[in-house]
């Protein structure tokens, strides 16, 4: 996921971030809706509460979001 759909998406990420991370916190997330560029600190976080490297966090995102995508294309 690049981080002009991150952007675009947020909101929908927002919402199954604490299900998907169990230790991002309605707190972080407030600190990611403050952002100038949402995704750049939202990989920051996951590195910070999961000790991913940068690399791993963006794929972690990516693969949670193609997971989402994929469920609720099935649903609608």
């Amino acid at each position: 996921m690049n981080k002009t759909i991150f952007e675009e998406k947020w909101n929908l990420i927002r919402g199954e971030s604490t299900s998907w991370w169990s230790l991002m916190a309605d707190h972080d997330l407030n600190k990611v809706d403050k952002a100038e560029v949402k995704f750049d600190k939202f990989v920051t976080m996951l590195q910070v509460k999961y000790g991913y490297t940068r690399q791993k966090a963006r794929e972690e995102i990516g693969r949670l979001w193609a997971e989402y995508e994929t469920k609720n294309k099935n649903t609608a």
